[in-house]
């Protein structure tokens, strides 16, 4: 029996399209992606004091080779994964940023100024913390920039647990703040943790990004070319010297936001292709024999596929990876302590640790919030309708949960093994310390602020 409002006969079609229908809401949820990649950084703890730890680090050490003659690549497993699976997060990060200057926050630049300007706020501070720590405390002043970013996947999944308590509009200033925050990072990382550029290939990177530029002029919306292109310029920046995963911004930006279907008549077009189907659909003929009613559906389906823009397209195609693959593999190779034999007295003692930690659950929060009080008071900007002061001590306290940028700085920043130990300790502690921080701060005290505004 075919279900009312169902164009499906089989039930067993329709129940395959109701789970994939949950599993799609499942696979959307950012408290379960987040879930999934702190549990991976857990299983990476476990797995490196133990006595799979050899193995693993054998397996991440293996050497791998892509490419073709001079535009081949050769890295290691972890290379890989910090270099090329990361291009394809910071392709959704390029996405997400695209979308809110379009469409989003980010099209107003005086309603995006408040938490852009909070974001450069919580980037200035912890690094200056971090800077004087390490240099009073003897320690390495190159790591600054480690506790200066915010995690959108984890950071983002920690505040919807905190349900309604958040408004709206105080989710859109945070996930604002938090595109802003990794824009940030992105500069830093080019501008200060990349190595000695190699000019050729630099020349070589331009070209392909010239060549994106005009695959995005001549109004190409197939996302092949792009991800030919794109694929192409990450091996030469790879090359270069300047950090890859740079590529995969360049790649979204390249990327039209625009639909090449003329939508004011596409219900015209689908109303007479909808009678041209029904005119050539024999009920009595096996669908293989009816060419002109299948001809016209696969038409019908091909113009509907060029109705979601590429920039859309894509980011179907890579966001359940990103947050169910690529951001976990990332905390699993790079969430590794191996603290057997290590001095825990000196990782705890260390100035590097300390700058990090206090970065982060510190900084961070005095950076936020006090740029944004400051604005606010100056008559520059107002918080958005919805938000109170409250939830934005919340946010502040969220933005020291800075896990994914956090550990890719580490791995850039230092050079001696027990620094790095030291850095991740600290940015695990931070980012678990900023979150229950934040969740505690928003169960305790939010809702006496809706309280007080209905009864003003």
């Amino acid at each position: 029996m075919t279900r009312p409002g169902s164009i499906f006969d089989e039930p067993a079609v329709v129940r395959r399209l109701e789970r994939r229908s949950s599993l799609s809401r499942l696979t959307s949820s950012s408290t379960i992606a987040a879930a999934v990649m702190v549990g991976a950084a857990l299983l990476a703890l476990v797995v490196a004091n133990s006595p799979l730890y050899e193995g693993v680090e054998y397996v991440l050490e293996l050497p791998l080779s892509v490419g073709v003659g001079r535009l081949s690549v050769a890295l290691t497993v972890e290379q890989f994964v910090n270099d090329f699976l990361m291009a394809v997060f910071f392709l959704l990060v390029g996405i997400e940023l695209k979308y809110e200057m379009t469409v989003g926050q980010l099209r107003r630049p005086r309603q995006a100024a408040l938490p852009m300007l909070s974001a450069v706020g919580g980037v200035c501070v912890p690094a200056l913390i971090y800077l004087a720590v390490n240099v009073l405390g003897g320690g390495e002043p190159r790591g600054w920039a480690v506790p200066i970013a915010t995690d959108i996947a984890f950071a983002l999944g920690v505040v919807s647990l905190l349900g309604d308590r958040v408004s709206p509009e105080a989710r859109v200033f945070f996930q604002t703040l938090a595109i802003a925050d990794d824009i940030l990072a992105i500069v830093v990382i080019a501008l200060f943790y990349g190595q000695t550029p190699d000019l050729a290939w630099c020349a070589a990177s331009l070209v392909f990004v010239a060549a994106l530029a005009a695959l995005n002029r001549a109004r190409v919306y197939s996302v092949g070319p792009y991800v030919a292109v794109g694929l192409v310029l990450w091996a030469c920046m790879f090359n270069s010297g300047i950090h890859a995963t740079l590529a995969g911004v360049i790649l979204a930006f390249a990327l039209p936001s625009r639909s090449d279907v003329r939508l004011a008549d596409l219900g015209g077009w689908l109303a007479a292709r909808a009678r041209d189907l029904d005119d050539t659909y024999d009920d009595e003929g096996h669908v293989l024999g009816q060419h002109d009613f299948t001809d016209g559906a696969w038409r019908v389906e091909r113009v509907m596929h060029h109705v979601t823009p590429p920039l859309q397209r894509m980011e179907r195609y890579v966001s359940v990876l990103v947050n169910f693959c690529v951001l976990p593999l990332f905390a699993f190779v790079n969430a590794e302590l191996h603290l057997v034999g290590a001095n825990m007295a000196s990782v705890l003692t260390s100035p590097v640790a300390h700058g990090v930690f206090l970065g982060a659950v510190v900084g961070k929060p005095i950076g936020i919030i006090g740029v944004t009080v400051l604005l606010v008071r100056l008559g520059f900007a107002r918080l958005p309708r919805g938000m109170d002061w409250a939830q934005v001590v919340t946010v502040g306290l969220m933005g020291g949960v800075g896990f994914t940028m956090s550990i890719l700085i580490c791995g850039l920043a230092f050079a001696d093994p027990a620094d790095a130990i030291a850095a991740k300790c600290a940015i695990l502690l931070g980012s678990v310390a900023s979150a229950l921080l934040g969740m505690l701060f928003g169960r305790l005290l939010i809702r006496r602020g809706r309280e007080g505004r209905r009864r003003r």
